[in-house]
């Protein structure tokens, strides 16, 4: 014969299925629909002012539809998309928002870094000099650009070629000559000091006994630099490139205001060529095909930016 096992109590058989739910991680769908609830109005709010207008977008690309020939409106497919594609403009124009992206993240990182390494130091009115550097980043981007254009590039009174003076550099209209490097010169003025931040705070937030490990061992300075420092500050300088890169992106304000686009196209980029079509050209459908491929090319950057930033701090948790 087999023994077999006593039965188990109802009391027993309970207290088991109660440690089992304590145990499970799941939750109920009414406790889920509880705890989403508060979060519900931001999202209707999103659907409204983000999702809805992009379905309008997506028609009006459809469409050939200019304002200034009444009754143009009809539907034409995907014809808009093909004109954009074979439009040289307009790759010339993503060429110039691609070159400004990489030129003013990269400048602004450098010069963050540079920055970053000399208020780590201990010195006399640091505090004083850590507000004055982040000023421009405080400055509004409207302001910030006419201050460029106005007070530092104007080839008359500008500040630029009255330090220049002394070299030979007279009277020289920078705007108008480098338009596009004007554009990124004020991108970098107001870039650098976000980037200074993210810098800085992963030097502070560095182990400093590491550093003195290092030098009991015998490294100099610039390996410190490069086989402690640089790694550690990894993380924060490619969160700094991502966010950096997702703002440009949607640059407009400075390129209006110094140089309207021009001469010609070479300081235009995606969201100003964009503007000009719809409001000085009144193509609507054309207009709102570019729009929907400037909003495919930023998901493609948002995600690059989600899948660093999730790497990032994955990466940090394992370390840890």
């Amino acid at each position: 014969m087999t023994a077999t096992a006593p039965p188990v109590s109802e009391t027993e058989e309970a207290h088991v299925a109660r440690i089992k739910k304590d145990q499970d991680p799941g939750v109920s769908r009414a406790e889920g629909w509880r705890r989403r609830g508060p979060l519900l109005p931001a999202l209707i709010f999103m659907i409204v002012v983000t999702q809805i207008p992009f379905l309008f977008t997506l028609y009006y690309s459809t469409l050939s539809w200019n304002l200034v020939r009444p009754g143009s409106r009809h539907f034409i497919g995907i014809q808009n998309y093909v004109d954009v594609v074979q439009d040289g403009t307009f790759w010339q124009v993503a060429f110039n928002t691609v070159f400004l992206i990489v030129a003013t993240v990269l400048i602004s990182v450098l010069l963050g870094l540079g920055l970053a390494l000399l208020l780590d130091r201990v010195f006399l009115g640091r505090g004083v000099v850590r507000t004055l550097l982040i000023t421009p980043f405080l400055v509004t981007p409207v302001a910030g650009a006419l201050m460029w254009k106005t007070a530092m590039l104007d080839p008359v009174f500008g500040i630029v070629n009255w330090v220049l003076s002394p070299f030979g550099v007279h009277h020289v209209d920078w705007v108008s000559r480098f338009p596009l490097t004007s554009v990124i010169i004020a991108l970098v003025w107001q870039w650098t000091p976000f980037m200074m931040l993210l810098i800085l705070a992963g030097l502070q937030s560095m182990p400093r006994d590491i550093l003195e490990a290092g030098r009991v061992d015998g490294a100099g300075a610039f390996q410190l630099f490069r086989e402690l420092t640089l790694p550690h500050l990894r993380r924060f300088i490619e969160l700094g490139v991502v966010l950096g890169a997702i703002y440009l992106v949607n640059t407009f304000d400075q390129i209006y205001m110094m140089t309207q686009g021009g001469p010609g196209t070479a300081s235009s980029n995606l969201p100003f060529y964009i503007y000009q079509r719809a409001f000085l050209g009144f193509d609507i459908g054309q207009a709102a095909a570019m729009g929907v491929i400037v909003v495919l090319f930023t998901i493609v950057i948002a995600s690059f930016a989600l899948r660093m930033i999730f790497k990032t701090f994955t990466g940090k948790e394992e370390a840890a």
